[in-house]
């Protein structure tokens, strides 16, 4: 399996991508999933053979690197990852798509570079960090559930509520390091915001797209879509934040021609 290593840290990271020639599309996944999320879910066949995808696991995921120190998951470590797969893959420039704290990478990649990236799609995205947000997303205890060692005892907080897990979620959760997940959302949560003066100059062709119960990601869609020049935004009617992804067509609608624009 094609793989790169990130220079500062030597973490590896796995990845899959397709190599027709077709423009290409760096898929990112969100947190406590992995790049198998988007194949599961027929983004890949959707996207396929129009575009080639790029779908990498992003540290402290999937099969890659997993280190338990919080300090490993600074932003910048993060999108040095990213860079690296870029390089692996000969792309200098990509179509990025992003998924909860995918579309925050994605954020951050086309601030800090925004020659690399032709186009940003954020999916249930923020470029804000409030205290307290991950814990409802997931659940009351969720690091303390994490810290446990035990994957399963993640899961059977996320189904307390009596909600059930769509297959390709448990797969996808039950392919992580729970250790490695407990110090990636220590870091997460004491990450810093993107500031929206720098949202202001931000020229990269951008579409938001968020449910309108993701709460309060859909407030601040609406706040990138109002102060980034070339933005705009697609509201998800009735979904949440673990809906944004499923199902799939309607994300496709939009996201099928905004690519297309953006050559």
């Amino acid at each position: 399996m094609p793989h790169a290593e990130n220079p500062v840290d030597a973490q590896t990271i796995y990845f899959d991508a397709s190599d027709t020639g077709a423009p290409p599309v760096l898929l990112l996944h969100g947190s406590a999933l992995s790049r198998s999320i988007w194949r599961g879910l027929g983004y890949v066949s959707a996207l396929e053979p129009e575009f080639d995808t790029i779908r990498m696991d992003m540290r402290g995921h999937g099969r890659s690197g997993k280190p338990h120190d919080p300090a490993a998951y600074e932003m910048d470590l993060v999108l040095a990852d990213v860079k690296a797969v870029l390089a692996a893959t000969g792309h200098e420039s990509i179509h990025v798509v992003g998924y909860s704290f995918g579309a925050r990478v994605g954020l951050s990649l086309a601030a800090g570079n925004p020659s690399m990236v032709r186009s940003l799609t954020m999916l249930g995205g923020t470029h804000a960090i409030e205290a307290g947000q991950i814990k409802k997303l997931f659940f009351d205890g969720y690091l303390e559930a994490l810290q446990t060692g035990e994957m399963n005892a993640f899961i059977a907080g996320m189904e307390s509520g009596g909600g059930r897990l769509d297959p390709e979620t448990r797969l996808a959760f039950l392919s992580n390091d729970a250790l490695a997940l407990a110090a990636y959302f220590q870091a997460t949560e004491a990450g810093s915001a993107i500031s929206e003066m720098l949202l202001q100059q931000l020229r990269t062709p951008t579409l938001l797209m968020a449910g309108t119960r993701d709460l309060p990601r859909i407030g601040h869609s609406r706040t990138m879509a109002s102060l980034m020049p070339n933005a705009r935004i697609v509201e998800l009617q009735g979904r949440t934040h673990g809906g944004t992804l499923f199902p799939a067509q309607s994300i496709l609608e939009s996201l099928l021609p905004f690519l297309r624009a953006n050559p």
